[in-house]
């Protein structure tokens, strides 16, 4: 079966290479899987995740981009490129995730790099984040809204932001997690399992967001 590259893209902050490392504990007993990580100038998170220990060693590479970290992705992929295929080469893998380096809302993958992408959005940024839109929250199959737990803090209603991203998405899911505290990441775990086994994107009725008191995430 030919490995499903799979990018993770998003703002600084926003949670994405928590999100790759419990994705790798969560799966790395079922596939053999490998991680290609962005950073403009350092290798820190390639440096987190092997830190993590989520992956056996030699299976996180980092690449240094420099200047715009979505050039990497999406106009000239070929160090990205050359870094997944040594991965696949030197591994029998089901899965690699692409983790862009943190840029804004514009950033979008190559498809020519991946075959699907997974965009995270945080909830610190207030409920406006999903209605501003951006290739990312358009286009992604799927669309992340972390740390959850933060919404009181900051005012952020978690009703509006699945909204907005739902008129934006049309049938693709938004799902609402809090990565730190595991609420929510059922749901991501499945549809990557999904992804890997059946190369298809599962819909929206995997949408889901946690209740009121950011405990137990149920379906819409």
């Amino acid at each position: 079966m030919e490995t499903l590259r799979l990018g993770v893209g998003g703002p600084v902050g926003s949670g994405k290479t928590a999100l790759v490392a419990e994705l790798c504990r969560s799966l790395g007993g079922r596939y053999s899987i490998a991680a290609v990580t962005n950073d403009i100038y350092t290798r820190e998170d390639a440096e987190f995740l092997q830190k993590a220990a989520v992956l056996p060693e030699g299976r996180v590479v980092g690449v240094e981009t420099g200047g715009c970290p979505h050039t990497a992705i999406r106009d000239d992929v070929s160090m990205n490129l050359e870094a997944v295929e040594a991965m696949e080469k030197a591994f029998d893998l089901d899965l690699v995730f692409v983790e862009s380096g943190g840029d804004n809302l514009a950033a979008s993958f190559s498809p020519e790099l991946v075959h699907a992408s997974i965009y995270v959005i945080d909830v610190a940024g207030g409920d406006k984040v999903p209605r501003k839109g951006g290739p990312g929250v358009t286009r992604s199959e799927l669309l992340v809204v972390n740390k959850t737990d933060l919404a009181p803090l900051v005012g952020a209603d978690l009703s509006v932001m699945e909204r907005d991203a739902g008129a934006l998405r049309g049938d693709a899911p938004t799902l609402f997690v809090s990565v730190l505290h595991g609420e929510g990441m059922e749901r991501v775990v499945s549809w990557v399992r999904e992804a890997v086994e059946h190369r298809r994107w599962p819909a929206a009725t995997s949408t889901a967001r946690p209740d009121h008191h950011h405990e137990h995430p149920h379906a819409r």
